[in-house]
């Protein structure tokens, strides 16, 4: 056989089981039917927005490095919802409040920046969505808007059971009223365990209402290191990296949540209410930024107000070297470490636990 012939004959045979099996590869179903958000400024993704509030970010250079730029994303680029939403093969959640039609079935985020675990949280600079109004968007969304996509309760009811739900709240809870004493008087009134217990409590009343919505595959996340961010190393006087006092409050709320997690699935049935245990690994790479990849853990790579302690300063230029940096703000992580937190939490039993995400959606 000619050459020619041989290669055109290859060709007629085998491209077309090649292509085929790409297009199959190209098609394969996300691993859950949706990933749905809650939250506050960590993994908002635009619904401040639409809410009179001076917490937003809507604005250059938020969103530098996100594909259609700023968004309302306070970063500068993916969030943790975000990596996670690609990992399961879904799209974006969309913020809630921006969805002016038919919802998505993929997936909503009802994440609020500035907000908390407290209703009271975050009042002082606008309205934004606390826990319990998230919650009630999500049940007005199950009861109102997405049965029309299912033929019946059953099959909702499956789908809901097969989607994850993602929870990081509280960090406002303490930096914006706990240790706004100007503000809040809430540190008089409670000293740092009972003020923790507090939140834990209303935080697992919240979450057994999750469940009672129809959520199943449920990941909490634990509060970082707030201690280590620009807007608290930057106000009070401290040795080392790190303010350490103000790591140790938050970290009796995160001890805590374990112990709630494991009640809630012991006890209502179905459910894996999974601990996203990320305080450690956050703390560790504000220590050692290095052994992460990165060269600058204690400055915003923005051009922040009040000398790097609060938000980007409209249209300034930001850092050349962001993927470099740990901090984009005064409060809030690059897309990078999102990055980093979102790998270990997808594959790492001793992030996210008992479950990692991999292992979450085949239970």
């Amino acid at each position: 056989m000619a050459p020619f012939t041989f290669l055109f004959v290859f060709f007629q045979c085998f491209f077309p089981l090649i292509s085929s099996t790409a297009a199959a590869a190209a098609v394969q179903p996300p691993l859950a039917p949706a990933l749905y958000v809650f939250g506050d400024s960590l993994l908002d993704s635009g619904n401040n927005n639409h809410l009179p509030t001076i917490a937003r970010a809507n604005y250059s250079p938020y969103g530098a490095n996100f594909p259609t730029g700023n968004t309302g994303r306070f970063t500068n680029g993916k969030t943790l919802a975000d990596f996670v939403a690609e990992f399961l093969g879904l799209p974006y959640s969309p913020p809630y409040l921006s969805v002016k039609s038919s919802i998505p079935v993929t997936g909503l985020n009802y994440a609020s920046g500035g907000c908390g675990i407290l209703p009271e949280t975050g009042r002082a600079y606008g309205k934004c969505l606390h826990l319990e109004e998230q919650f009630d968007l999500f049940e007005k969304t199950v009861n109102s808007e997405l049965p029309s996509h299912f033929n019946n309760p059953e099959k909702l009811e499956d789908y809901l059971s097969k989607s994850i739900v993602a929870v990081a709240i509280g960090s406002n809870d303490y930096i914006n009223n706990y240790l706004e004493t100007t503000l809040f008087n809430t540190s008089q009134r409670f000293s740092p365990e009972p003020f923790a217990q507090l939140l834990v409590d209303s935080l697992s009343r919240q979450l057994e209402r999750l469940y009672n919505i129809g959520a199943r595959k449920v990941i909490v996340f634990e509060i970082g290191p707030i201690g280590c961010i620009p807007s608290i190393t930057r106000k009070y006087k401290h040795n080392g990296q790190c303010v350490e006092d103000k790591n140790q409050i938050v970290t009796y709320f995160n001890n805590r949540l374990l112990a709630i997690l494991t009640n809630l699935t012991t006890t209502l049935k179905g459910s894996n209410f999974v601990l996203g245990h990320v305080h450690w690994l956050g703390y560790d790479a504000a220590i050692n930024p290095s052994k992460y990849g990165m060269a600058d853990a204690t400055n915003p790579c923005c051009t922040a107000w009040f000398n790097g302690t609060s938000g980007c300063i409209p249209l300034l230029k930001p850092c050349p070297n962001v993927d470099k940096h740990y901090f984009w703000d005064g409060y809030h992580l690059t897309e990078a470490m999102y990055s980093l937190i979102a790998a270990r939490c997808i594959n790492d039993k001793s992030v996210c636990i008992p479950l990692n995400l991999k292992d979450l959606v085949d239970v």
